[in-house]
């Protein structure tokens, strides 16, 4: 859709906006969005972080030395005529490079994997479950603004209704049949329903300007928002949280599973390379080089001293991820039984403004007939005229609230 896809400029140019629109555009532009990426690189970087265990590894350490004593090869070995065995330096020296292949890591490189793309999915819903709540302050702002048009449209035609009465007061004010303080009051209340206005603007821009904010697009005043249509509801709970919660447990799990990695064996190949002195050569005391290759087996089982406890902890917080997840059910059940009962009193309101509103209007025709004769004075059909406007107005504020509180359950469902 052309909205979605041009910049500042595009609802300066459109006459209308939805609410779904303003749901997308709110979503694309809060900053917490920018996470989403974020998450998938950093786990990207730490899965192949993890991989890269299975590279050679190269450690190079060094070592100098003094010892009280060394081996001396005269105490151990009869003198033979000829031969002299050499002194042992009693300060050692050694300076060694080896090169690791990792051979079974016992499934450590593959659970580190597992629980980052498992740690990744958890952050990705709660991030989610954040962005969520943007729908209910866009849902609040959207609506506010449809009611003061809606009342700004009933403002107007009570002005329409009062200079009607004005042109008529006026007209009798020159036949000499009607007084000064007649016309003089109806003008009041024109001046009342301008000042009303004013507010009702002012409010309105407000609003649009919150809502411009949160779409990051400009505005203008003469923007329509499109009438949302009637919404059915559903008590079926399809909210981001529960996504949450599953991501969190299947984490607990990746995590459990990985305990036994503690207890396995480890298998590597090596090679050293080294230089110094003695050398592995014992009866050499002089500097050289050495090389030594092999296979080196670790198989530590001190974890298994701790391993049913780790398994039992990691139960209880999957109990209390599912206990928070009931938790969560039920207060958001109890919202959706009370977010009912509003839309059905909302409703009920609605049809009994459209009666209520019947016989005002009838009254308020009425009382203009008998203004028009001199019957009641301009007082009385002001306050008839009020009474009627009223009706409109609580009319048009029920229709509204209905459709927002169909909305706002959908948004407490999920749905």
């Amino acid at each position: 859709m052309v909205l979605l896809c041009l910049p500042v400029c595009t609802v300066a140019q459109t006459t209308s906006l939805t609410l779904e629109e303003c749901y997308t555009l709110a979503k694309q532009n809060y900053p917490l969005i920018k996470q989403h990426d974020l998450i998938r690189k950093s786990t990207g970087y730490a899965i192949e972080n993890a991989g890269k265990q299975f590279l050679p590894q190269l450690n190079i350490s060094g070592q100098a030395t003094y010892q009280s004593s060394t081996v001396t090869f005269s105490d151990v070995i009869p003198p033979i005529t000829g031969i002299n065995f050499p002194t042992l330096s009693k300060d050692q020296y050694k300076i060694q490079a080896e090169i690791s292949q990792q051979i079974y890591d016992g499934g450590v490189t593959k659970f580190q994997k597992e629980n980052n793309r498992a740690n990744e999915e958890m952050q990705q819903q709660q991030l989610e479950v954040n962005l969520y709540s943007i729908k209910e302050r866009i849902t609040q702002l959207y609506f506010g603004v449809l009611l003061l048009e809606a009342q700004l449209q009933q403002n107007q035609l009570k002005k329409i209704d009062l200079q009607s009465a004005t042109e008529k007061a006026q007209a009798s004010l020159a036949n000499g049949v009607a007084f000064r303080s007649n016309v003089d009051e109806l003008k009041a209340e024109i001046g009342n329903t301008d000042m009303n206005a004013t507010e009702l603007n002012s409010n309105r821009k407000a609003y649009l300007k919150m809502l411009s904010i949160f779409i990051n697009q400009p505005l203008s005043d003469s923007v329509h928002l499109v009438y949302p249509v009637s919404q059915s509801t559903n008590f079926s709970i399809q909210r981001p949280e529960l996504a949450y919660y599953d991501a969190q447990k299947k984490s607990f799990d990746v995590q459990e599973r990985q305990l036994k990695t503690g207890y396995l064996p480890k298998l590597n190949a090596f090679i050293q390379g080294a230089y110094g002195r003695p050398t592995l050569n014992i009866v050499d005391n002089n500097f050289g080089a050495w090389w030594i290759g092999g296979i080196r087996l670790s198989w530590s089982l001190g974890s298994l001293y701790t391993l049913k406890n780790s398994r039992q902890q990691f139960e209880i917080n999957k109990q209390l991820t599912d206990i928070t997840k009931e938790t969560f059910l039920f207060n958001t059940n109890l919202t959706l039984w009370q977010q009912d009962e509003d839309i059905d009193k909302f409703a009920k309101l609605l049809a009994q403004d459209q009666e209520v509103i019947a016989l005002r209007t009838s009254v308020r025709k009425s009382a203009q007939a008998q203004l028009d004769n001199g019957v009641i004075t301009v007082h009385e059909y002001i306050s008839k005229l009020n009474a009627e406007n009223l009706a409109k107005q609580s009319s048009i504020l029920h229709r509204i609230q209905l459709l927002q509180a169909q909305y706002n359950f959908n948004i407490t469902s999920g749905n």
